[in-house]
């Protein structure tokens, strides 16, 4: 089966096991014909569980000296994880005419966010829940949809903003694991973390390159679709290490940690 149109089965899954194989069918594709794009309409499947709200519906933040409150933490982040799969598969069969190595890339990524998903979940049945056992927001998803009529504003504005954001977020939440005694949580999200450095990477890279095709400033356009989409600013502290590793510049990180927004128009 050709990458893409394997790719386009698995982001249709509406179980999770349902997903997880056709990763697994996915890992096995070659990519001689990976510019075959799928045909029909681009389907993102969901499974009953976990319920989705708002994000003010969700509960107020996770007791961290209890079991129940440590896994509703993880589940928050195993939800990400298969958000994500979803979002590197779409990614890959919804904008045509790129490179062979962007839709590669995207993939590649889809594989690793299964693999993540797979070891949050192996740890939250280990402590007695799986995933499902909380409810969740689906804002990356939103975002994804706001986006699905360009690939620059969708580099621009989930692998770059979104999920950037997830370097941000995770030595903390490391450590709060670690100092409630759940080391193998804390290890699982550093094996995430190195890997989303990368994936980062690849968004900020086809970003750019999608900049240069049209001649525009990849930062200043940054920051004006931020605006445009009312997308949330990126908050500070920020892990310089892992977005310098990433691809954003010192002189970036400078300029969105002081909140400079464009000008507005009249």
């Amino acid at each position: 089966m050709n990458q893409l149109a394997a790719a386009a089965l698995a982001l249709a899954a509406d179980t999770i096991d349902g997903k997880l194989a056709a990763i697994a069918v996915l890992t096995q594709c070659t990519v001689d014909s990976v510019l075959s794009a799928p045909t029909g309409e681009i389907v993102r499947g969901c499974p009953l569980k976990p319920v989705r709200v708002q994000p003010k519906d969700l509960s107020p933040r996770s007791n961290m000296n209890t079991v129940a409150g440590r896994a509703a933490l993880i589940h928050a982040v195993a939800h990400i994880e298969y958000s994500a799969i979803d979002l590197a598969l779409d990614h890959a069969v919804r904008f045509t005419g790129l490179p062979a190595r962007y839709y590669d890339d995207w993939i590649r990524v889809a594989i690793d966010e299964a693999r993540h998903f797979q070891l949050l979940r192996a740890h939250l049945q280990s402590v007695g829940y799986d995933y499902g056992d909380f409810p969740v927001h689906d804002s990356l998803w939103e975002m994804a949809e706001k986006t699905a009529h360009d690939c620059l504003t969708r580099m621009a504005l989930v692998p770059r903003l979104l999920e950037a954001r997830g370097l941000d977020a995770t030595p903390p939440i490391q450590k709060k694991l670690t100092q409630a005694g759940d080391v193998k949580a804390a290890e699982i999200l550093a094996i995430i973390l190195a890997d989303e450095e990368d994936h980062v990477a690849i968004g900020d890279h086809w970003y750019r390159y999608l900049c240069a095709q049209q001649n525009l400033d990849p930062e200043a356009s940054f920051r004006r679709l931020i605006q445009e989409y009312k997308a949330p600013w990126p908050q500070g502290p920020m892990n310089i290490k892992a977005r310098l590793a990433a691809g954003f510049a010192q002189a970036e990180l400078d300029v969105l940690a002081a909140g400079t927004r464009p000008q507005q128009t009249r």
